[in-house]
């Protein structure tokens, strides 16, 4: 029995996860899936509270006693330096070895982006490095508030680190038929680190014959997901480079409110979390859009083995979508509850 730890967090996070957990309640009630979700207070409203982010001990216990979390958004600008998301959040993937960020970019319907001009649906899968890079916090500064201020952020990569993203990466894509995998970098700037990565990706790309391989400086990529983003199936970069151009291809297939993502060590532990911030302009309205949310239900039951409940929520998603009950930002006139209601009814329809 899988033991899910359910954080909503701030903002629209205690929104959209309640509309995900009814639409897993939905498919458990059909299915006995037999998930037990553990709620946890942690985010600003603790923070602010009891001046504590997350404990040492609860760090462990998630560990230790949890297999997977469920977070719904973090970020309150009564926290304006966010020390709570660097420390649950950060800490989570670091602290877990979360090493893989898969953030599958779906456009189900060609007319959810005034981006593309083509009709018919494509999906990105982004393989993003989620445990080095310049997210490490190395670096420093000297002589602060001056005019001689320095300041030094290091950038960090291994070789064991870059070697198994892009090895799940090339997994990924062989165990789904995927075509293609594209290593994005900046390799005519960075010579060490860009090195690094393309010696790593010809090397391993080697053993995945049947894959076509190839690399693009992410300047050109970005230029490119907006010109013709129906031509990549699999990108795998940077810690950096990943969280800036997975928001683009998120926008480029409906926008973030669709979007989810997973933070994986294959085999040992997930935290699942839509791509979509805490939107605090937007929290309490009723209007925040919780398909990306659910769409974290459907990776989180394709993690642990239910891939045909997982593929449900998807037939779902895109009903909702065609039926046109969706929120503002899709051109909807529905609530955040009135969608995930919808959805819930659908997979529990169809569940039975």
């Amino acid at each position: 029995m899988p033991r899910i730890a359910v954080i909503p967090g701030d903002g629209i996070g205690v929104e959209v996860v309640r509309e995900a957990r009814r639409v897993l309640a939905a498919l458990e009630d059909a299915n006995e899936l037999g998930f037990e979700l553990v709620d946890w207070d942690l985010g600003a409203e603790r923070y602010l509270r009891d001046g504590v982010a997350i404990t040492d001990e609860e760090f462990r216990a998630l560990a230790d006693d949890h297999d997977a979390v469920f977070l719904g958004a973090l970020g309150d600008p009564r926290v304006p330096g966010m020390e709570h998301i660097k420390e649950i959040l950060l800490g989570l993937r670091f602290k877990l070895d979360l090493y893989v960020n898969f953030r599958p970019c779906v456009l189900p319907l060609a007319r959810l982006s005034p981006l593309v001009t083509i009709q018919e649906p494509f999906r990105i899968d982004m393989f993003r490095e989620n445990t080095e890079g310049l997210y490490t916090g190395l670096g420093g500064s000297f002589k602060t508030g001056t005019s001689d201020e320095i300041v030094i952020e290091k950038d960090l990569h291994t070789r064991k680190g870059v070697e198994r993203i892009i090895r799940a990466a090339f997994e990924y894509a062989q165990s789904q038929g995927r075509g293609r995998v594209t290593l994005v970098d900046k390799a005519n700037v960075q010579r060490f680190v860009g090195s690094l990565w393309r010696r790593v990706f010809e090397e391993v790309g080697g053993a995945y014959p049947g894959i076509s391989q190839d690399a693009m400086y992410v300047d050109a990529m970005v230029m490119d997901l907006v010109r013709r983003p129906e031509c990549y199936e699999v990108l795998v970069t940077s810690n950096l480079f990943g969280d800036i151009i997975s928001d683009l291809a998120a926008e480029v297939t409906g926008g973030l409110g669709l979007a989810p993502s997973a933070n994986i060590h294959p085999g040992r532990y997930a935290l699942f979390e839509p791509v979509h911030g805490s939107a605090p302009d937007i929290a309490g309205q009723g209007v925040a859009n919780p398909i990306g949310a659910i769409r974290c239900v459907s990776l989180m039951l394709e993690y642990f083995g239910h891939q045909q409940l997982g593929e449900r929520i998807e037939a779902g998603v895109l009903a909702s979508i065609e039926d046109g009950t969706t929120t503002p930002d899709l051109g909807g006139e529905s609530s955040t509850e009135e969608v995930g209601s919808w959805i819930a009814s659908y997979v529990g329809s169809e569940s039975t």
